[in-house]
């Protein structure tokens, strides 16, 4: 293996690792040994890496970002229609808080104020992707009439983080079913009669099996 090839996979080890250590017991009680050790390497590999505790939070950060700019991304260029894609992420979304811990790690973090602030805001990440996707839902002529966008933003991300900060102690607030249960009571009120009909609260099937993360049981509502 190369050496440019061995630190890539070092670094990501201990990313993982420190977000293991971070959800389990939360930034201020995380140590670095723990995490260099979750990872398989020695203290020194960490410093080589990561100079600080918060130097390793705002790369789990990053990292977390990442994976959702990417998902993101995925549902959008799979779906043109911009509201159901909206549907789709926040399905994505709750995919990934359910499943992967780094993105788990990463919006706990974004809440911890023992956390040293710096990296990815995840949720004004999430609040800015919202507002975009209804902005260009407005533009497709998909809002009906009387539906303020900065209302409508505030209701979304409200909801969708309060399930987030649910589902960290219990993971059913997460489910495809909860978020179903949002959208099927949400879409009726903002789409046109005419656009409704074509709207899946559930999420696209397509679009979430693509999203490159494991599907099962996100499949049934």
């Amino acid at each position: 293996m190369r050496k440019q090839e061995r630190a890539t996979r070092t670094r990501h080890a201990l990313i993982r690792s420190a977000a293991r250590q971070f959800v389990r017991q939360g930034y201020a009680q995380a140590r670095l040994v723990e995490i260099s050790a979750g990872a398989g390497v020695s203290a020194g590999a960490l410093h080589f890496h990561f100079e600080s505790k918060a130097a390793v939070a705002d790369a789990v950060r990053g990292e977390a970002g990442r994976l959702l700019r990417e998902a993101a991304a995925l549902a959008r260029e799979r779906q043109p229609r911009a509201l159901q894609a909206l549907v789709d992420m926040s399905h994505i979304l709750g995919q990934l808080l359910r499943e992967d811990v780094v993105v788990q790690a990463g919006y706990q973090l974004d809440c911890d104020p023992s956390a040293t602030a710096g990296g990815a805001e995840l949720h004004e990440e999430w609040l800015e992707c919202v507002d975009r996707m209804l902005a260009a839902a407005a533009s497709e002529g998909v809002l009906g009439p009387g539906v303020d966008r900065g209302d409508l933003v505030t209701v979304v991300v409200s909801a969708t983080i309060g399930l987030e900060a649910l589902g960290r102690h219990d993971g059913t607030w997460l489910l495809r079913s909860s978020l179903t249960g949002f959208w099927r009571w949400m879409l009726p009120s903002v789409a046109t009669p005419q656009a409704l009909p074509g709207l899946c609260p559930q999420g696209d099937d397509l679009v979430l099996s693509a999203s490159g993360r494991p599907v099962a049981g996100l499949m049934t509502p």
